[in-house]
């Protein structure tokens, strides 16, 4: 059998010896590294570094608990904010959509095939148009309409969804929601939204009309986290088509869903292989 993977990524406050330290521990305790990313953020002072290892040797620990025990001393040393995982552990998602298929499609196809390695819990929407899309995949479909009265509790229900399905983060496949603060700042750094547009550029209701009416030649789709700040949050991923004085609005529109499509599959895609470390209103993204 192959041995299996582990994910190390961390952030600290730069110093020297970190990446010594790191792969000295590493190699006393017989892990053998397959990969190795790392970035320095000079201006903030920050260190990056996501590390892929696996067992080369008996000295190398039982289990990712007792991995985790044999690292957490140099955690500790440097002030890690530090994940360690198992490869085969896909991170468990909660999917919120209201009428547009394209993303939730796309997120569930490539699952299903086998080329995103996530763990889709349930879809939540307040529409019923997705059910039957999702229950398709074998994906449970829950059914939470929403409005200005109800917020509070409908939000409520999706965290209490997303823990008593140990999910990791809440993807919004275009949840045509605004989120409240508050929940914005429960999933800090664990919600994930696909805006129609190439933030920070034509932000909040119908992007491709504001692109429209000011003659742009490029379109695109941003998926960033989320935060209280509408579209303001750290983006992970963009990505960008050409177009030319002939579009109209809807005509953009089309080609964009595609783009949001990809975009967010591609970052879901990082997020889930531990590439992706907050850093402050930026993102790195060890690709």
């Amino acid at each position: 059998m192959t041995a299996p993977n582990f994910i190390l990524t961390f952030s600290c406050q730069d110093q020297v010896g970190i990446v010594a330290t790191v792969t000295g521990k590493l190699a006393e305790l017989e892990g053998f590294i397959l990969d190795s990313q790392q970035y320095a953020d000079l201006d903030q002072g920050r260190f990056f570094m996501r590390i892929v290892f696996q067992k080369g040797g008996d000295a190398f620990p039982e289990d990712t608990a007792a991995l985790r025990a044999a690292m957490a001393p140099i955690a500790k040393q440097f002030d890690f904010r530090w994940s360690l995982t198992d490869s085969e552990d896909k991170p468990r998602i909660v999917i919120a959509v209201s009428q547009g298929t394209h993303c939730l499609n796309a997120l569930l196809h490539r699952w299903k095939s086998g080329f995103l390695p996530i763990e889709p819990v349930a879809v939540i929407s307040n529409h019923e148009t997705c059910r039957s899309l999702t229950e398709w995949h074998g994906v449970p479909f829950h059914y939470l309409p929403v409005t200005n009265e109800n917020r509070a509790e409908q939000e409520a229900a999706i965290l209490d969804l997303m823990e008593g399905s140990n999910a990791e983060y809440l993807v919004l496949a275009r949840y045509m929601q605004i989120l409240s603060d508050d929940f914005s700042t429960k999933l800090s750094g664990r919600c994930i939204n696909i805006h129609h547009s190439f933030l920070p550029g034509f932000k909040g209701a119908k992007p491709y009309h504001q692109a429209h009416e000011r003659g742009v030649k490029l379109i695109g789709a941003t998926a960033h986290f989320v935060t209280p700040d509408l579209d303001e949050g750290p983006i992970i991923e963009q990505q960008v088509e050409r177009v030319d004085h002939r579009a109209t609005a809807d005509f953009m529109a089309r080609i964009g869903r595609d783009i949001e499509a990809q975009t967010l599959a591609r970052a879901i895609h990082w997020v889930a292989e531990r590439r992706v470390i907050l850093n402050g209103k930026r993102t790195v993204v060890f690709r």
